[in-house]
């Protein structure tokens, strides 16, 4: 990246989440990157997060048939098409004014077995000569999912641990008198649910935003207001 990189996040903490098939818990490792990058916004625009939740059971059946028509999706999805999301989608995020003014980015490190959107590009520019930090307040979480609406609802991949993490940062965040961090999901396309709502229930986390190859979409308040 070329421009000026003074600044931005050189006291940053940034967390990277580790998950795969064969590793489910995401685990937090910390770092101190000493440098930034130049950024220019790409946002659109979405309506509130819907707050209607829905009961256990019927939820969960509508979860599995939107889990199985998105893994399809992705499984059908050209490596080519993956190949230049993936690379849309990093740039609006390393080019972004949200991302270039955070302080404390929790990000996590994308599985290519679960066709995740890349963050290797992401990573390695907010890595650069870094040093080992913990115990920092976090501003912004980049997260993957399954699918997505436009209301910022997130459909994981059944376990529950990205959710039971947020609102374990969230209680910490309160306890630390702490500002919540800017929820910001990374999704391809085919993942974006356009015709219905995902199905939500008492203990999900929406996110604030989207970002696909398409642009940034941000979705709650705070969204609007910080990006």
């Amino acid at each position: 990246m070329s421009g000026d990189r003074g600044g931005v996040l050189s006291k940053a903490a940034f967390f990277l989440m580790t998950h795969c098939h064969h590793h489910h818990h995401p685990t937090l490792r910390a770092f101190l990157p000493s440098i930034a990058v130049p950024v220019r916004c790409a946002a659109g625009s979405a309506t509130p997060p819907a707050a209607i939740v829905m009961s256990d059971t019927a939820a969960l059946q509508q979860k599995r048939a939107v889990r199985s028509r998105i893994r399809k999706a992705l499984k059908d999805f050209s490596p080519a098409q993956r190949a230049q999301e993936d690379v849309e989608i990093q740039n609006f995020v390393l080019n972004s004014s949200w991302f270039k003014s955070c302080k404390g980015l929790c990000a996590y490190i994308s599985c290519k077995s679960l066709r995740e959107v890349d963050t290797s590009t992401i990573i390695a520019d907010v890595l650069k000569n870094s040093v080992l930090l913990a115990s920092q307040p976090v501003d912004l979480l980049l997260l993957p999912g399954l699918a997505f609406d436009r209301h910022g609802r997130r459909l994981g991949r059944g376990g529950g641990y990205y959710d039971v993490f947020l609102r374990k940062y969230e209680e910490l965040a309160n306890q630390q008198n702490w500002k919540q961090p800017l929820r910001v999901a990374l999704a391809y396309s085919v993942q974006i649910v356009e015709d219905e709502l995902i199905p939500m229930t008492e203990t999900d986390v929406p996110v604030d935003a989207l970002v696909s190859s398409n642009g940034v979409f941000p979705i709650s308040p705070a969204a609007f207001e910080r990006m």
